[in-house]
């Protein structure tokens, strides 16, 4: 198909980028340390760190990491929320020229055992809330060192220690562990500060990170990110929002998890590379206290899954805040569903606009011109340097509209996943990244995602897909959220159920329904309705369809 997409592209944007145009991101790091370094770079819990104390607290991190013997390319682990902590560590490790292991903290302890036998890695940085959990398998992990850290270790005298105190005394978040090899991180900061930082030469294809991805499918794999596919990303992002930045002065809502590797682009490394401001939102679940964060700050941009915009225009106070600096809310990491884009549009006076991403394409594919006002439902065109295209089962390119699989090429495609030939082959044909979602494109090449293929629903024959369901069932005001799973049938094959938590509890069953066949053909509308105080979701945010399947 021809590039069609490119007739849309927003004035200034180019069509190609230089993917090295930077060797790597300790590169655009050392330039933007320089360059802002008197404008802080990240804050968290009233406490900020200017890009100038950020460049010697990573140059103490490296300097220590390097002195215990770990070598250039050796796997670190980092596990932990949004901290400070988590900025120092990420780019203390990439100094080093360490690769980074992002790990959710959340994880069990097979989970963990997993990620750090199969990433191999030497060192892990951990939050203390979650040092038990590493403790159960630590005799099954070879770690030359354990850094240790508390939520307050980054907070300054007092607040420091009544928060470490708090936290481990009165709200007795901290379980009890034993573990060897241990370290502090302030402690790592003074030791550090007594070595000499030798500062390597990274290039473009030392690997900068293992992403895992897969876990709820199967095995999880780690995505091999070099700081070439990092960097690519970073200039395509940089590229297409360009025209709606304002260098050293932009302030970035960053409620997702760093180690999520949406977070870890768009917001850290893509804002840090314009000297922005990221304010670090620990615990964005307790959505009262997230809006109380908000009300501090002239944010001007945000970014989040479906779930969490949602929360955030049902929590009391998100309606009185100042929007009026807010120039871009980016959706992605599950679909944005009409209802909530339109009611953010509404409240805010900014669209909600959809991008699209993998981890393995580190991770942005499309992403829709900021130029667009409304919400259209769509994930946007293609960033620069990047192709797309819809294929049939045996490889085929499809015609304009025609539903296929999306197939991806760029700089940004991972290197492939790390010890599993088998499975990279799997996934990239020719240069292609086969996505395994379902999506369309249009004549003006705006691409539109279907659904994930494993979550496709097969009815006498018709493919169903879920976020179509989601998005009719979430548009009715008495639903607060929807997930619609497919289950097993005996004429059918399948039948549609949906799992929807109320927003009035006069909801019943015969109105939901009633309400679908108005909006929907007969063999979409769902057969089954169950009603919940709450759905299970990710760490992020995102919607576990799987496991409601499972249920």
């Amino acid at each position: 198909m021809d590039k069609i997409w490119l007739e849309r592209y927003p004035n200034g944007v180019p069509k190609e980028i230089d993917p090295d145009h930077y060797a790597s991101l300790v590169e655009i790091f050392e330039e933007s340390a320089q360059k802002y370094r008197d404008h802080v770079a990240f804050s968290n819990m009233d406490t900020d760190i200017t890009y100038g104390e950020l460049d010697q607290l990573t140059e103490k991190f490296a300097a220590y990491l390097q002195s215990i013997g770990l070598k250039k390319g050796d796997p670190v682990a980092v596990m932990m929320p949004n901290l400070l902590q988590y900025p120092v560590a990420l780019f203390g490790i990439l100094r080093a020229g360490m690769t980074v292991v992002n790990v959710n903290p959340l994880y069990t302890a097979r989970e963990l055992k997993h990620q750090l036998t199969d990433s191999k890695s030497k060192a892990i940085v951990i939050l203390k809330n979650f040092a038990h959990t590493l403790a159960k398998i630590e005799k099954d992990v070879s770690l030359d060192k354990v850094i240790l850290t508390s939520i307050g270790d980054m907070l300054p005298v007092p607040k420091r220690w009544i928060v470490n105190l708090v936290v481990k005394y009165v709200k007795k978040m901290v379980p009890a562990y034993s573990l060897s090899n241990t370290v502090e991180f302030n402690d790592v900061l003074v030791e550090g500060a007594k070595n000499s930082y030798s500062r390597p030469e990274v290039k473009g294809d030392d690997l900068a990170f293992l992403q895992y991805t897969g876990g709820t499918t199967g095995v999880s794999k780690g995505a091999m990110l070099t700081h070439r596919n990092m960097v690519a990303n970073l200039d395509q992002i940089s590229a297409f929002i360009l025209p709606r930045l304002s260098d050293g002065k932009e302030v970035v809502i960053t409620a997702l998890p760093l180690y999520h590797i949406f977070a870890l682009t768009a917001n850290c490394l893509a804002f840090l590379k314009f000297g922005g401001k990221n304010i670090l939102i620990t615990n964005p679940r307790d959505m009262p206290a997230f809006v109380k964060e908000l009300g501090k700050h002239k944010f001007t941009m945000i970014s989040g899954v479906n779930t969490l915009f949602n929360g955030l225009l049902h929590t009391p106070g998100f309606k009185d805040l100042d929007f009026a600096h807010l120039k871009i809310a980016l959706g992605g990491g599950m679909a944005v569903q009409r209802a909530v884009a339109e009611n953010w549009e509404k409240v805010t006076g900014t669209a909600l606009l959809e991008g699209y991403g993998l981890t393995e394409c580190s991770p942005v594919v499309t992403a829709n011109p900021f130029d667009i006002e409304h919400y259209t439902g769509s994930i946007g065109i293609p960033l620069p340097s990047t192709d797309c295209k819809i294929v049939d089962e045996d490889g085929n390119e499809l015609p304009m509209g025609e539903p296929g699989e999306l197939w991806v090429k760029g700089p940004q495609v991972m290197a492939g996943y790390l010890g599993r030939p088998e499975d990279t082959d799997k996934a990239i044909k020719d240069g292609w990244f086969a996505t395994g979602d379902m999506a369309t494109v249009d004549e003006h090449g705006f691409f539109r995602i279907v659904d994930r293929k494993k979550d496709m629903i097969l009815v006498s024959g018709f493919n169903v897909y879920p976020n179509e369901i989601e998005d009719v069932v979430a548009s009715h005001p008495k639903v607060l959220e929807v997930a619609a799973v497919g289950v097993p049938h005996e004429s059918s094959g399948e039948v549609v159920k949906i799992v929807v938590v109320k927003k009035d509890q006069s909801l019943a069953e015969k109105e939901l329904i009633d309400f679908c066949r108005e909006n929907l053909t007969a063999y979409k509308v769902p057969k089954l309705v169950e009603f919940r105080d709450e759905l299970p979701k990710t760490n992020v945010g995102k919607i576990l369809r799987r496991e409601l399947r499972d249920d």
